[in-house]
């Protein structure tokens, strides 16, 4: 086993105890040295619930530096005797950082009889705990050094060294304010109860378009019609080469002369065509008419069938789609990928692919129990008393089966979102899970939830069987009934055929009509829980078209009295900012982990807006406009964002450095050659697997970088873009940035000392606060 922490922190949907045992059992003395050693107490403190805090789907509810923490927290908890850290103090502040190492590597009996493997750039907080560095050149070459050898070197591998201003405040304040965080937890799937509503129904109608619908229920009744007039033509035809059998006898009956019947006067049709066995072509004529009717019909009712699954699935999906995309933000912090994903796949299927299909199912079956009982009645009154008998008989029994296998159904749909989660949880720390030899608690989690899926698919299958063992009992019953009243009642040869024909198949078409209306009712739950995401909050869109020019590399960027909150039950994230960002300055915003650095970013964005109401009211402008009422596509377009984990595409590099196209790959090409200084082996053609899972995190922040100085916008947003690139590289990219964005705004929110020596102006934030803002020169002294 091999203790290891990801550069890219992974966590699961537990409490920050359960992520830091990692379904160890709880040492509670070594628990308690690890929370220290991490510097996570005060945090801890801080959260409703303390450890128990709900961090949600990986880590959504914790800043980018708590994750990191809890990630080595959870590689140092454990008892390996080999521990691999792969960069995790990168985001983290300098004070917070050498405060960990410092207590890990000497205050603390966690290292000691460990091999720790430690993967970083910042190289002048660690090398004074080394025994021994190897130095990785960008071609793979490895150069070891010693203890000795680093005790005579005050530079090492030729980075500078360069020392962080000196904090003031004591170790305890790295601490993380209530209001730096919002509380984020994951609630239970909403789950309707009862039928599907008519109104569920009625939106699928209106979204495969009515004048479908009408025309294929006329070619469904065009078709029953002609499928009547087969067997009615089949029994006129039979009748016609004997027209002195007008007397049948039974043998506890008395004679019955057909014409004495008032029952045969619909059923006589004279279709003025010669005997058949004088001339046979013109029956054979117009039987074949008929089959040529059944045939068109039955064609034309599948095209429309296809055109309807493709017009209604296409409609709703994109429906669906603009909804989810266009949702709030606090949506996908409290909605897990896996219950998003199991809608729109397995419930999006189900749509595509199943819901017309038994529309269909249900309006033929329904045409034609209705064209059997009308034959049925027209024959003799007896044979309709039984037949509403047996159907009320039939209801009865469905509606004691519908409302549970409804409820089986939701249960089913909803105990399936668990089960993606936790296989998109278990792909995506794949390696973690491996290194910490974790396989078998993971395959008894998936077993758990697989079971619990199972569960309910096992009990709605046997709720099937228990609604088939009855319907097959009455439909035995019906036949048998309606076969002995036939027997009994003074019919034609033909006439009791064609019949006793019409009851086999009503007993049959009424059974088949309960069975497919409720199996359209389960799959009518997944158009529901489709249906469900079009009432999602969408954010505001903004009533605001900025002119085109709009922002221009002159124009300021003002806070005032901007408060924030994640949602409105929560302490606030940002509390009273105001301040001016000059134009076309660099600008530094720092502070601890977890002091609201990210949550300013994404209120330029426009993703979180500031508080207005009767004690607040917020602005934030980029020169005169506020960015509040701006079109949020607009705005979005127009400013640059780079995150500390950028977006990657699968396709090629081109594809990802300008996603939509709008230069040209000359300019492409360029950008690639300064960013990636001269491109190395990478080109524009150069494959980027989803995610980028085939760049380092270094590579994937130099693309998003590259993403930025292509577009050079007026306002550029980098949040520790540079945090996973040696000083080297981000002092290079510094240089670029300077060069290649000297009009834009650039707001950098960084923790290494380089990006705020390079800044024009700072901001410092702390617990959600502004502490310190103006000129770096003035706050720095």
């Amino acid at each position: 086993m091999i203790g290891y922490c990801a550069q890219s922190p992974w966590l699961q949907s537990m409490s920050i105890k359960d992520n830091i045992l990692f379904s160890r059992e709880c040492d509670q003395s070594r628990y308690e040295e690890v929370l220290d050693t991490c510097c996570l107490n005060p945090d801890i403190s801080n959260f409703k619930g303390g450890d128990e805090y709900l961090v949600g789907e990986n880590g959504v509810g914790l800043s980018g530096g708590q994750k990191a923490r809890v990630a080595l927290a959870r590689a140092i908890y454990s008892k390996a005797r080999i521990l691999l850290l792969d960069d995790p103090i990168a985001a983290l502040d300098h004070q917070t950082a050498e405060t960990i190492l410092k207590k890990l590597f000497t205050r603390s009996s966690l290292a000691q009889g460990r091999m720790i493997i430690f993967v970083t750039h910042r190289m002048d907080l660690l090398t004074r705990y080394a025994d021994q560095v190897f130095e990785v050149s960008p071609l793979g070459h490895v150069q070891v050094i010693t203890r000795d050898e680093i005790n005579m070197h005050d530079e090492l591998l030729h980075f500078t060294a360069t020392e962080d201003p000196p904090e003031t405040a004591d170790e305890e304040q790295t601490t993380l304010g209530s209001n730096g965080t919002a509380v984020k937890v994951i609630g239970e799937e909403y789950r309707a109860t009862g039928g599907v509503m008519a109104s569920v129904y009625w939106k699928y109608v209106k979204a495969g378009k009515l004048r479908f619908w009408v025309i294929l229920m006329v070619v469904f009744g065009i078709f029953r019609v002609s499928r009547m007039a087969h067997f009615y033509y089949l029994k006129i035809w039979g009748e016609a080469y004997n027209h002195d059998s007008d007397i049948i006898m039974t043998s506890n009956a008395p004679e019955y002369h057909i014409s004495t019947i008032a029952s045969r006067e619909w059923l006589d049709i004279d279709l003025g065509l010669p005997p058949p066995d004088e001339n046979v072509r013109p029956w054979l004529f117009w039987f074949f008419i008929i089959a040529v009717c059944q045939f068109v019909s039955f064609f034309v009712s599948d095209l429309f069938i296809i055109l309807l699954i493709y017009t209604a699935g296409k409609r709703l999906f994109e429906d669906v789609m603009r909804k989810v995309t266009n949702a709030t933000f606090r949506f996908y912090d409290v909605t897990p990928i896996g219950r998003l994903m199991n809608r729109l796949t397995s419930d999006i299927g189900t749509v595509d692919g199943q819901v017309v299909n038994q529309i269909q199912n249900v309006a033929w079956y329904f045409i034609a129990w209705v064209s059997s009982l009308v034959v049925i009645g027209s024959a003799t009154p007896v044979f309709l008393a039984i037949a509403i008998l047996m159907t009320i008989m039939f209801i009865y029994i469905f509606l004691r089966f519908l409302p549970a296998s409804q409820s089986l159904r939701r249960l089913e749909m909803v105990s399936l979102s668990p089960l993606m989660s936790n296989f998109g949880t278990l792909l995506e720390g794949l390696t973690t899970v491996r290194a910490f030899r974790a396989q078998p608690h993971f395959q008894d989690r998936i077993i758990v939830t697989t079971d619990a899926f199972q569960k309910m698919d096992h009990f709605y299958w046997s709720l099937q069987a228990w609604l088939q063992y009855r319907f097959d009992t009455l439909s035995a019953l019906s036949t048998f009934m309606l076969t002995m009243t036939a027997l009994f009642t003074g019919l034609s040869a033909g006439t009791v055929g064609f019949v006793l024909t019409a009851a086999a198949n009503f007993v049959q078409f009424t059974h088949q009509l309960c069975r497919r209306y409720g199996e359209l009712q389960m799959q009518f739950v997944s158009v529901e829980r489709v249906i469900e995401l079009m009432d999602l909050e969408e954010e505001p869109e903004g009533n605001v078209s900025p002119p085109a020019a709009w922002p221009s590399y002159a124009d300021d960027v003002i806070f005032e009295n901007v408060t924030v909150r994640y949602a409105p039950h929560l302490d606030p994230s940002l509390q009273d900012l105001s301040f001016r960002i000059p134009a076309g300055s660099t600008v530094a915003v720092t502070g601890r982990t977890g002091s609201g650095k990210s949550t300013l970013a994404l209120t330029l964005l426009g993703t979180i807006p500031p508080e207005r109401d009767a004690t607040a009211y917020g602005t934030i402008r980029i020169g005169a406009i506020d960015i509040t009422n701006v079109n949020k596509h607009m705005l979005r377009r127009r400013i640059s964002f780079v995150a500390q984990d950028p977006v990657l595409f699968p396709g090629t590099l081109r594809d990802n450095l300008d996603p939509i196209g709008e230069h040209t790959d000359e300019e492409c090409a360029l950008v690639l050659r300064r960013v990636f200084d001269g491109a190395g082996h990478f080109t524009l053609e150069s494959r980027v697997d989803g995610g980028g899972k085939n760049l380092s995190q270094g590579q994937r922040q130099l693309v998003g970088l590259g993403r930025a100085v292509l577009r050079r916008s007026p306002v550029v947003i980098l949040d520790e873009a540079t945090a996973s690139i040696d000083k080297k590289t981000a002092f290079y990219i510094q240089q670029v940035l300077r060069e290649e964005l000297k009009e834009s705004t650039v707001i950098t929110i960084a923790h290494r000392v380089e990006a705020v020596k390079d800044a024009d102006y700072e901001i410092v934030l702390e617990k959600g606060k502004l502490l310190k803002c103006g000129p770096t020169k003035s706050i720095a002294l």
